[in-house]
């Protein structure tokens, strides 16, 4: 008689590829939790997370501060914003206010999402094309929705600055202290100064290291952490010369 064959079981998940576990690694064992992500990646629990951070933190944001303060803050950290008389900067508040509200209420929803898939899909491009890597999109955008935790630290300290802070120096394109330009006065601070001061913060340098960290793991370890890091922060510091460009010609 033949034997019978019996199937090998099925191979159980380990406890370290629970979504808890790896969130928990990428702060405090980062190569652990993204070696688990190259064997079997995931994205929807992290993604969902920033979602709904982002959500919390403009619904807290809107209530507390208001959207109409919000955008005359906006308006009065602006270059036009000497253009403008006391009825003018009224007028622009007002129109701005309706258009600010639909405009953080999308962004809620889409804001994170989007940015995970630019910087996922600049990540391949990275480790596979300049370095040979073998990632596939979903292992790269596991990496980055993952990476992205680390924005929830920078997200709670945006809500003590929101709760406790003085509402009306409240600065929504910079408000969390994690950054030398959180402490400058843009008013008084020339803009490309302040601009480098506020684009180069702990929260985008530490996003950036775990973020290159797990490409290269996904990459099947073609493409090293610093080179991968060095990219990116090349392709930052070009994006920070635009934005200081831009603000030269009243952007």
């Amino acid at each position: 008689m033949g034997e019978t064959s019996v199937a090998p079981p099925l191979p159980e998940e380990t406890p370290g590829d629970s979504f808890f576990s790896r969130a928990m690694g990428v702060f405090i064992s980062p190569g652990t939790a993204f070696e688990s992500i190259a064997r079997k990646p995931d994205f929807l629990a992290a993604l969902m997370v920033g979602v709904v951070s982002t959500i919390v933190f403009t619904e807290t944001m809107l209530a507390k501060i208001g959207i109409e303060r919000i955008v005359r803050r906006s308006i009065e950290l602006s270059p036009r914003a000497a253009q403008f008389s006391a009825e003018q900067m009224d007028q622009a508040v007002h129109r701005g206010a309706t258009f600010g509200l639909i405009l953080a209420r999308v962004s809620e929803f889409v804001a994170v999402p989007v940015y995970i898939l630019i910087v996922a899909a600049v990540g391949l491009f990275i480790v596979n094309l300049i370095f040979g890597g073998t990632a596939t999109f979903k292992a790269s955008f596991s990496v980055i929705c993952y990476a992205n935790l680390i924005k929830l630290v920078e997200a709670v300290l945006g809500m003590v600055v929101i709760l406790f802070g003085d509402p009306d120096q409240f600065n929504p394109q910079n408000f969390a202290p994690s950054n030398a330009g959180f402490f400058l006065s843009p008013q008084d601070t020339a803009r490309p100064l302040y601009i480098v001061a506020s684009s180069f913060d702990v929260f985008t340098i530490w996003f950036l290291i775990v973020a290159s960290l797990g490409l290269s793991l996904v990459s099947g370890r073609k493409a090293r952490t610093l080179p991968v890091f060095l990219c990116f922060l090349g392709l930052w510091i070009v994006w920070v010369l635009v934005k200081i460009g831009l603000s030269m010609f009243g952007g």
